[in-house]
Order: C-alpha cells, then structure tokens, then sequence
C-alpha cells in the first residue's frame, strides 16, 4: 500500500522555497554578480568586447529574476520564456562566431554557481534539516528545469542566426577577411582577390556603431561610409565587414601621399554624424591592415566603456595607453582612488584641479608654460596646483608616474574610473 503525500508537507517545503527565493532576490545585484564573475571567468568568449559583457550581465540578472519568479509564483519551467535579453545575447553571439558550446557552457556554470548560492543560503536560514533537504531538492529540481529549457531555446534562436548571418552579408568575404586579422593567411595576392580590396595599398581601419539601438544599423553603417568615403575624394572602394547588427568594421585604402591629413577630415565628416566612430592609424599593406584595425578596436573599447568619445582616434596622445590600461574598469576605478584620493571624486571642482594637474606636469611642472596652456597667470597656476595637491592629500614627486597614469586614465575614461558621489556629496 503506497504512502500518500503530505499535503502539509508539500505547502511547508514550497513556503519555505518561496522564504529562501525572496531572500536571494532581495540581494539580485549580489547574487547576479557572483554568477556573473564565474560564468565570465570560466567562458571568457562571452564576454569579448564591452557591448557582449554588458548583454551577459543583463542577462545573468534577468535569468535569475525569472528563476526566482517561477519559484514565488509557481510557474512550470515548460511555461517560462527565455528573456528577450538572454536571446538577444545568444543572437549577437552567433553574428560573433562565438561557439554555441561556449554559449552552453555559460549556462552550465551559472547553475552551478546558483545552485551554490541557494544551498548557503538554506544553511544559513536555520530550517529543520528533514525541511532543508526537502527545500533543496524542490529548488535544485526546478533550476535544472529552468536551465535545460533556457538552454534549449538560446541554442535555438543561435542557431537560427547563424544560420541567417552566414547566409548574407558576404559570409565567405568575412571570414577571408577574418583569417588575414589573425595572421592564418600570408599569400597577399590570393588574398586580394579573395575580399576583393587592395591589400598593398595604406590602409585607415575605422569602426563604426550604433550604441543605443538594438535594431540592425547595418544598412545605415554602409551608407555613412558611402557618404563619407565620397567626402575623402579617395580613389578605391572601402572594404566593409559586419562585426554585428549595430556594428561594422571598415578598411579605406589609401594612396600614400594622401595618408597624412586623413585621420582629420575622417575624424571633422564623422562628428557631423549619428553613428560612433573609432579611427586607426594609416599604416600600409598587410600588417598596417591588421595594425590599424587594432588600433581602432581598440579606441572603440574605450568609447563604449567611457560613454562619451562618440569619435575616437588612436593616434590622439595619450589614448592607445589608456585603452591598455583600462581593459578592467573596476580595477581602474579602485586604483584611481587610491593614487588621486579626494581628487578622483566625480565633482566638477575636483575635475578642473584634475585639469590643471595633468597640464602641469606634461609641461614639466613647468606653471609658466601651463599657465599659458591654459591661460593662467602663473601665480593662479602655483595655487591651483597647491590646490589640487591638498586635495590629494599627499605631494607627488615620490609617485609622479601613477599620478599621470591616473590623471590620464580619467582624462579618457572621465567618470568610468572616478569615485562616484554619495548622497548629499556636492
């Protein structure tokens, strides 16, 4: 004769997974976080540039909402549809290249994580241990419901995309393309008739991109470059290659003699515009090919992780540094504030003193030449910089290099890398 269940049982266990749900989603940003840093770490093709790690982390969070959601509301995992985030995520991930299996992976290792979490905080939450295993069960039979069927419908929508971008936008093109960046290819003449460009010509590499629109740009990227190669008076057609939906990378060739002013007329057509845009340096042939794409892709990094270059140009002084040493904007920030102290906070004082600082000492703690660099009597120059010295806290000849290093870091990054305000700061 079979037991029958206990219904008083079956509601105690489900109150009390609904007790330990509520208690992680009172933490979502930390539980998230924890999540976040594992999955990014384990599965680093995830997070390749700063627009896939900013999709990962909404997703991450959008995840864990919806798992806690189906735990509150009692909603079978067959019902719950992936987030639009986490799909759109999966589509920008095949438009990438990135291998489905690393996409699997991320979810695998954010269950696992998960699943950590919400033991702890079982352990944590004192139930009786008959109740706790009962609880532990319930969730970790309901999160391997949820992940297998998220998993199911990411792979299906990457799927489908890759299906649909290999099918357009010169597929073949790309990849030849994408086999010159990565040094596979050393026949420079195949190569040339292969994506059809000139590839022993100078060449300017420029990035271009749409950061708040999820909409596919890629007709309107094509034709800014149009309109812009035009402007130039170039002789040659651009090589155009879609990084993703909002994003395009571009090659101009260019007749050497004409290489020296171009960056300028680029950088002058370019903030007339709508799209982002970072520029490289004009370099010739194959190596100036791939060196001036990493240039630009490189500026492009610091353009979305600092929100406000919308036209970046890698030869600019002191930018290619910074885009190397800003590759962790947390661990930046934490650096800034110890070298700056006060003087990284977000204010609009401490940003002027910042300013003056920073010109002070790339003129050789010159106050006469600073001072008519920014048109200062030198005696306002000796008490600005005395200003910004006491808002440091601490003199600078012993650590001058990580006080420029940082100077600059918020000369480009600007409030990516400051200390932000508390309430009530001015």
């Amino acid at each position: 004769m079979g037991v029958k269940p206990n219904v008083a049982d079956e509601a105690a266990v489900a109150q009390a997974a609904v007790l330990i749900s509520q208690r992680l989603d009172g933490r979502l940003a930390e539980t998230s976080g924890v999540i976040e840093d594992l999955v990014a770490k384990g599965s680093p093709e995830l997070t390749g540039d700063p627009s896939l790690l900013g999709l990962l982390h909404e997703t991450v969070t959008a995840n864990v909402d919806a798992y806690f959601s189906a735990i509150r509301h009692n909603i079978p995992v067959a019902e719950v549809a992936a987030p639009a985030v986490a799909l759109e995520h999966s589509r920008r991930l095949a438009q990438r290249g990135v291998p489905v299996n690393s996409l699997v992976r991320g979810y695998r290792l954010g269950h696992s994580v998960a699943l950590q979490l919400v033991l702890e905080e079982i352990r944590s939450a004192g139930l009786d241990p008959e109740l706790s295993l009962d609880v532990l069960s319930t969730m970790s039979t309901l999160m391997f419901g949820y992940i297998d069927e998220m998993s199911q419908q990411v792979v299906a929508v990457y799927q489908a995309e890759r299906e649909r971008w290999l099918e357009s936008r010169n597929a073949v093109r790309a990849l030849r393309v994408r086999e010159i960046l990565s040094g596979e290819s050393t026949d420079v003449d195949a190569m040339t008739t292969a994506i059809r460009y000139p590839l022993r010509r100078t060449h300017v590499a420029i990035v271009v991109w749409y950061p708040e629109s999820g909409a596919d740009r890629l007709t309107d990227t094509e034709g800014f470059i149009k309109h812009l190669t035009e402007s130039l008076g170039v002789q040659g057609v651009p090589l155009f290659i879609p990084a993703d939906s909002t994003t395009g990378w571009v090659w101009i060739p260019l007749p050497s003699a004409e290489s020296s002013d171009v960056v300028e007329q680029i950088r002058g057509y370019a903030q007339g515009g709508e799209p982002w845009v970072a520029i490289g340096t004009p370099l010739p042939g194959v190596e100036g090919f791939r060196r001036s794409h990493q240039q630009a892709l490189a500026a492009h990094r610091l353009a979305v992780a600092s929100g406000t270059c919308r036209v970046s140009v890698a030869g600019d002084p002191g930018l290619s540094a910074a885009a190397l040493l800003g590759g962790d904007l947390p661990s930046a920030r934490a650096w800034v504030g110890e070298v700056l102290g006060p003087l990284a906070r977000a204010t609009a004082g401490d940003e002027r003193l910042r300013e003056t600082l920073r010109v002070f000492l790339r003129t050789g703690s010159s106050f006469k030449a600073a001072g008519e660099q920014l048109h200062f009597h030198v005696n306002t120059m000796k008490y600005r910089i005395q200003r910004a010295i006491e808002r440091r806290g601490r003199p600078i000849a012993e650590d001058r290099l990580d006080v420029e290093i940082a100077l600059l870091l918020c000369q480009w990054y600007g409030e990516a890398v400051l200390t932000p305000l508390s309430p009530g700061d001015e």
